[in-house]
């Protein structure tokens, strides 16, 4: 009876230590997070205290370096109309401000967006963006972090549609530089000054990230310029895309069939002379086919002033279809007047050796006979020239620096 009553009382006794235990260790570690968050927010509340956000971190004093870093997550479209192009960008900027160094638990403060507001940020912008806006899908795309020694990084999501001049004298064999152009707005360069973060690795831009359709981008540099304006002088950083126009489409669209529309225009020099009605239908659709052709191949592009490379081979290829046209006008009318010469009473004609009028009417024309090889071997002489010159032509635009250097 005493054994089974003392063995209950150890049971309630070990039950006992096993909750106090638990009580004890859930205390020790709930009293330590709170201790631990208790000091986070002090060391908050004490780098806001008496914070100006109005005043750069070098005021009165040293000049601020600014370094950044680019991930393109998407670039494209390009347009030729419109002189633009579309990037999507994590956009990352780091700077030391001395007024945020700390003492703590943690060597990095992670926040959210919610304390930009409230310290000192660049006052960066794009000087060729033409529009630009931030993602808040589903919240604020921005990461701001704090650094023990006082260096702050902050990250956001872009969408820039920037300005692209292009030079289209050898479209479409050409190729561009898009620039993006940034720097603070502002500040001059005795103030704040922008640097690449990584060097020539501060651009990131995988090769998935390439949404072109008409465009290879195939590379890119970075430099660091500087910009003289009435107000002084700014520190600009610049990326230049190098963009390389596909050409497929446009042999599709337009090369082949003004190629063949020539080439149509051509055949009619093996039609006898007397087939009127087939030769000028020819001739004519011919011609209007090479207006459609002609209107088609500028309608994506912008109303330029001067003559493309594709301008030039279309104006080529109407003046082969017009003369294709004139010379049958020519051989027609050679034929009619040897006709009227011809047209003798039916007496001298009789056991005569002068040619009847049918003769000169089924006969081949000289003229055709010498277009029939006139004119396919100039057509072809102006092809092997045309494509030998702007294949090896260096069709790519160079990148305008206005002052400093490269450093890719």
């Amino acid at each position: 009876m005493r054994n089974s009553y003392s063995g209950a009382l150890d049971k309630h006794w070990y039950l006992l230590t096993y909750l106090l235990t638990f009580l004890l260790t859930f205390l020790m570690v709930w009293g330590g997070q709170q201790i631990y968050w208790d000091n986070i927010t002090q060391i908050l509340d004490a780098l806001l205290h008496n914070y100006d956000n109005r005043l750069r971190p070098g005021f009165g004093g040293h000049v601020d370096e600014i370094k950044t870093d680019i991930f393109v997550i998407s670039f494209g479209p390009v347009s030729d109309v419109e002189m633009e192009y579309t990037i999507d960008v994590f956009f990352r900027q780091t700077w030391l401000d001395e007024r945020l160094r700390f003492n703590g638990p943690v060597d990095v403060l992670h926040l959210n967006n919610l304390m930009v507001n409230r310290i000192w940020t660049p006052d960066t912008f794009f000087r060729n963006g033409k529009k630009c806006r931030t993602h808040s899908m589903t919240s604020p795309n921005k990461m701001f972090r704090i650094m023990k020694n006082g260096t702050v990084l902050y990250t956001m999501r872009l969408t820039i549609n920037a300005e692209c001049p292009m030079r289209l004298r050898d479209f479409p064999m050409d190729g561009h530089v898009c620039p993006l152009k940034f720097g603070s707005y502002g500040y001059a360069n005795t103030e704040v000054v922008y640097t690449w973060m990584k060097g020539p690795l501060s651009l990131d831009v995988p090769k998935e990230s390439s949404s072109l359709l008409q465009y290879d981008l195939v590379g890119q540099t970075l430099s660091n310029e500087t910009l003289r304006l009435n107000t002084g002088e700014y520190s600009v950083q610049v990326i230049y895309f190098m963009l390389e126009r596909k050409l497929g489409y446009y042999l599709i669209q337009t090369y082949i069939p003004l190629i063949m529309t020539v080439v149509m225009s051509q055949v009619v020099f093996w039609i006898n002379k007397e087939s009127v009605p087939a030769r000028t239908t020819a001739g004519i659709t011919a011609m209007l086919t090479m207006t459609t052709l002609s209107i088609g191949a500028r309608h994506s592009l912008p109303k330029v002033s001067y003559a493309t490379a594709m301008d030039w081979f279309i104006a080529v290829c109407f003046a082969f279809v017009f003369l294709a046209l004139i010379e049958f006008a020519a051989v027609n009318y050679f034929s009619t007047m040897r006709l009227g010469a011809t047209r003798l009473p039916a007496f001298l004609l009789q056991d005569s050796a002068i040619p009847s009028a049918r003769t000169y009417m089924t006969g081949t024309s000289t003229i055709d006979k010498y277009a029939r090889l006139l004119f396919p071997l100039s057509f072809g002489a102006f092809n092997l020239i045309y494509w030998l010159v702007y294949l090896t032509k260096d069709t790519m635009e160079t990148p305008s620096v206005q002052v400093g250097h490269d450093i890719q």
